[in-house]
């Protein structure tokens, strides 16, 4: 398991710290310090919650208080508003699906490593105009999947992504074999069912299967 602490200044650090950033939809804050600690157990440090529900704030703020072992970010950052509360709530990252003018200005106002999501080249290319060297490629599979992405090594050879949406352990081996792919995102790590059950066990033995993901051999 992963003991240092990284330093995070950009969203590129973000990419190695483990193969995959679970994605987390947590429904009760009880849940987020077990979930946490059993993904960090598993080797993977590093957790995105996502404030598609009312307790995503308060999870964050847990997590960050009581589990220092573990990098968490929010995401599905929609809004200038989301994206300073997400910074007093103690995120360590934000993620967003897309980055309109107004949301990317909010989001790197914070100071915090961003990785915003884009699935098209022009919107590449605006993140990189903002110094943005790592993007969420986001759809992933809607989006055009792993040959998109071999597409724009060209044009872009030194921009690194994080794709996200449709990915799972039936494909994920080929996302990490892209050069400019540096880890995936994905929910498959932390079940809904599980977390309901409180099996950190099985999370834990995700984790760990995750963690083993594009090391050679």
């Amino acid at each position: 398991m992963t003991t240092d602490i990284p330093v995070l200044r950009t969203g590129a650090d973000l990419l190695a710290i483990s193969p995959v950033i679970p994605v987390v939809v947590v429904d009760s804050v009880a849940d987020a310090v077990p979930l946490a600690r059993a993904l960090a157990r598993g080797g993977v440090p590093i957790m995105e919650i996502t404030l598609r529900t009312e307790v995503g704030l308060a999870a964050i703020e847990r997590v960050a208080a009581e589990v220092p072992e573990t990098t968490v970010g929010a995401g599905t950052v929609t809004t200038p508003e989301q994206a300073a509360a997400a910074r007093r709530a103690g995120a360590q990252f934000i993620v967003t699906p897309g980055a309109t003018a107004g949301l990317l200005d909010a989001v790197l106002d914070t100071g915090l490593p961003l990785l915003a999501g884009a699935s098209t080249l022009t919107e590449i290319l605006r993140l990189r105009e903002h110094g943005q060297q790592a993007v969420k490629f986001f759809p992933a599979e809607a989006s055009g999947g792993t040959a998109y992405l071999s597409a724009v090594a060209g044009p872009l050879p030194d921009v690194r992504f994080c794709p996200t949406g449709g990915i799972g352990p039936a494909n994920v081996a080929e996302y990490l074999a892209l050069p400019n792919v540096g880890c995936v995102g994905g929910s498959w790590l932390t079940p809904g069912a599980a977390i309901g059950a409180g099996d950190w066990t099985a999370i834990e033995r995700l984790a760990a299967a995750a963690s083993m993901l594009g090391l050679p051999g």
